[in-house]
């Protein structure tokens, strides 16, 4: 899932993809549709905010359902947008001309004013769409969507999010307070990987921050509920851009509805199967995977001066830190840089092709590798097995030659007793016989003295 916060894709999809996310209006994954790319802060200098605040036109089929104060609303919104539409065009014709400036501030008052009116509609809408949501979820599905990607109201997105998630009434809520209670194997992992997470954004930023000790819990606790996934870091990103719109139990709930309703837990676990179908079914989204190209070079093309003046450190900072905000208050320019980008299909199927054999050869060598190494350790245990066998009649040799050299000894020992025992029967046979001549010549001297 490498560190996310080192530039590292882990299990994860790095700070810089969850960055872009931050910036986004509405959670595009808990509606199931691609976000838009609105910017989510109502400001008077986003250079976005037309595009983020236009009311979307009804359909037929939505505005037999809205109420007439709604089709008023709705049509207000769309003709302070135009007015504000109108007067931004003016202001920048005005700013590169040299008329006086009484007729800009003129210009820049009522487009303020234009805004102040715009939001206020803007609060009004979304007001009652948070209050009439299961209504509008029932009978004007296809106007909320519309709403929703282009822009939730920054106040409005925290509510917003859980109702789209479905995790307002959540049983595992009433759980939280005792699982951080309880002690987690992951607590340690998670501790160390929390620095890491959005370390440049305020909210998270310094060892004992609020934000770090609201993550560090809802990261544990979510070890404790989903005990097979445990803790991921790249989870982290997600719950900390969660943790940016709202309290702690509701990132909680809304991340446990996540994990388990919309399957993301199965990107997580510890196998990641799911992760490589995924990447394996994007290979065949041909469009999305060709825009993935064209704005990978287009960003490398943008930022071609700076990179090739750093080293290996320096980029790795330079793509967490820099690139991450460069598109902020005009994301659509990056799109268009994409869109100016040649794509070769042909090229790019047969670097494939070539990409497929270079694996299939790399495999092909793994499999050997694996057979010589598997061919290695057998070889290995049997020259173990004579060696040890080897001793064993080396030691049975040494054995039977000293067993030898002790019988050499006693054999000639034993010959020597013998040699003196041979000495002193010859001597005793010689006594013998002398003593039987003596008697003989003694019988003989008795019988002639008879």
């Amino acid at each position: 899932m490498s560190s996310p916060s080192s530039g590292s894709p882990e299990r994860e999809g790095g700070p810089m993809a969850v960055g872009r996310l931050e910036s986004l209006s509405s959670p595009a994954g808990l509606d199931g549709d691609p976000p838009s790319m609105g910017s989510p802060v109502l400001s008077p200098d986003s250079s976005s905010h037309d595009a983020a605040l236009s009311a979307p036109a009804a359909s037929p089929a939505d505005s037999e359902n809205l109420s007439p104060d709604e089709l008023e609303l709705l049509a207000k919104l769309e003709e302070q947008n135009r007015l504000l539409e109108a007067d931004s065009k003016s202001m920048r014709s005005m700013s590169g001309s040299r008329r006086n400036s009484g007729s800009s501030l003129v210009s820049s008052s009522s487009a303020s004013s234009n805004l102040s009116h715009l939001e206020e509609d803007t609060w009004i809408l979304w007001g009652r769409i948070v209050n009439e949501w299961e209504e509008w979820r029932r009978k004007k599905d296809k106007l909320l969507k519309e709403l929703i990607r282009k822009g939730i109201p920054h106040h409005f997105r925290a509510i917003v999010w859980q109702l789209l998630g479905n995790a307002t009434d959540m049983p595992v809520k009433n759980q939280y307070s005792e699982l951080l209670k309880m002690s987690s194997p992951c607590e340690k992992l998670i501790r160390r990987d929390i620095a890491r997470t959005y370390p440049e954004h305020e909210f998270f930023k310094g060892q004992d921050s609020l934000g770090q000790e609201v993550l560090f819990n809802v990261m544990k606790a979510y070890s404790l509920v989903d005990r097979e996934v445990g803790y991921c870091q790249g989870s982290a990103f997600i719950v900390g851009l969660l943790l940016m719109q709202m309290p702690e139990e509701e990132a909680f709930c809304v991340f446990v509805r996540l994990m388990q309703e919309y399957r993301l837990r199965e990107l997580f676990k510890p196998s990641m199967a799911e992760l490589g179908l995924c990447i394996y079914q994007f290979e065949y989204l041909l469009q999305g995977l060709e825009i993935i190209f064209r704005v990978g070079m287009a960003i490398l093309q943008y930022n071609q001066t700076d990179l090739i003046q750093l080293d290996m450190e320096g980029m790795s900072q330079h793509f967490q830190k820099v690139i991450p905000h460069q598109f902020d208050s005009c994301p659509d320019k990056l799109i268009l840089r994409a869109y100016q980008i040649k794509y070769n299909p042909k090229k790019m199927k047969k670097l494939e092709k070539e990409y497929t054999t270079i694996k299939n050869k790399e495999m092909e060598e793994q499999i050997e590798i694996k057979r010589l190494r598997t061919e290695n350790r057998l070889l290995k245990q049997r020259i173990e097995t004579l060696e040890k066998e080897s001793a064993a009649l080396a030691d049975r040799l040494i054995q039977g030659q000293v067993t030898r050299a002790q019988e050499a000894e006693e054999n000639y020992v034993i010959k020597r007793e013998l040699a003196v025992v041979r000495q002193q029967c010859n001597t005793a046979s010689e006594s013998l016989e002398r003593a039987q001549g003596t008697i003989r010549e003694l019988q003989q001297q008795k019988v002639a003295s008879h």
